[in-house]
C-alpha cells in the first residue's frame, strides 16, 4: 500500500507541475453509481444485485496541448460502493462510501472524450444490513474490510464547448475488499463500479 501511495503522490506532483504553463479550469460533477464485486465465486453470483449509490464531487482540468485535446484531469470525488444479495429467505447489503482520487489522461476528440488513469480511495464509512426471518442486524465497523483500495479508471463521453459534459465510468478495483483472517477461506473480491455521471468545467465558451 505504501508503493501506491508514494506512485499517487508522484502522479499527482508530475501532473500538477505540468499545469505551470497549461490552461486549467475548475468544475463540479455528479451522478449515479451501479456498484458490485469481481471475484464472487459461482455461489455468490447466484444471488448478487447491483447497489445504487451516488458519486459528486471536483476536478480540476489542465489542457497540456494547447488546443484542448489532450488534458490531465485529476478529481476528488465522493462515490457509494458495495453489493447487495438476495436469496430465499435472506437479503444483505454492504454500503461503503469511498473519497476517491483518480487522476486521468484526458483526449477531447472534437467533444468525444476518452479519459482514463489510476484512482486511489479512502472507505470513510460503511453500513451492512443482514435481514433473514424478519429480523435484521446491522453493522458498521470496519472490522475485516480494507479501508483503501487502488484502481483504475476507463471512461468515454461528450463535452459541450460551454463546459457541460455527460459520461460514463467503470471503476475496478486491485485490491481486496476484504482483510486475510487467518484460518477463513479467502474473498476474491474486489470493487466493480459503473458510473453515469454530469459534469460542468467553468470558464468554456
Amino acid at each position: 500500500m505504501k508503493k501506491t501511495t508514494v506512485l499517487l503522490s508522484l502522479l499527482a506532483v508530475a501532473g500538477l507541475s505540468t499545469t505551470a504553463h497549461a490552461q486549467v479550469r475548475f468544475g463540479v460533477k455528479g451522478g449515479v453509481n451501479l456498484s458490485n464485486y469481481s471475484g464472487l465465486t459461482d455461489e455468490q453470483k447466484k444471488f448478487d444485485e447491483n447497489l445504487v449509490n451516488a458519486n459528486a464531487g471536483v476536478m480540476m482540468n489542465a489542457d497540456l496541448s494547447g488546443d484542448g485535446f489532450f488534458s490531465v484531469q485529476p478529481e476528488l470525488l465522493y462515490s457509494g460502493k458495495g453489493i447487495k444479495f438476495k436469496g430465499d429467505g435472506f437479503e444483505s447489503e454492504d454500503r461503503m462510501h469511498y473519497l476517491d482520487l483518480p487522476i486521468l489522461a484526458k483526449i477531447n476528440a472534437d467533444g468525444f472524450i476518452f479519459e482514463a488513469g489510476p484512482q486511489l480511495g479512502y472507505m470513510v464509512s460503511r453500513k451492512g444490513t443482514l435481514t433473514a426471518g424478519g429480523v435484521t442486524a446491522e453493522d458498521s465497523d470496519f472490522d475485516g474490510v480494507n479501508r483503501f483500495d487502488f484502481g483504475y479508471v476507463a471512461g468515454v463521453g461528450y463535452q459541450l464547448e460551454s463546459g457541460l459534459g455527460f459520461g460514463v465510468r467503470y471503476n475496478g478495483g486491485l485490491l481486496k475488499v476484504e482483510k486475510e483472517v487467518a484460518g477463513q477461506p479467502q474473498s476474491d473480491a474486489k470493487n466493480s463500479v459503473f458510473q453515469f455521471q454530469v459534469g460542468y468545467l467553468f470558464g468554456g465558451k
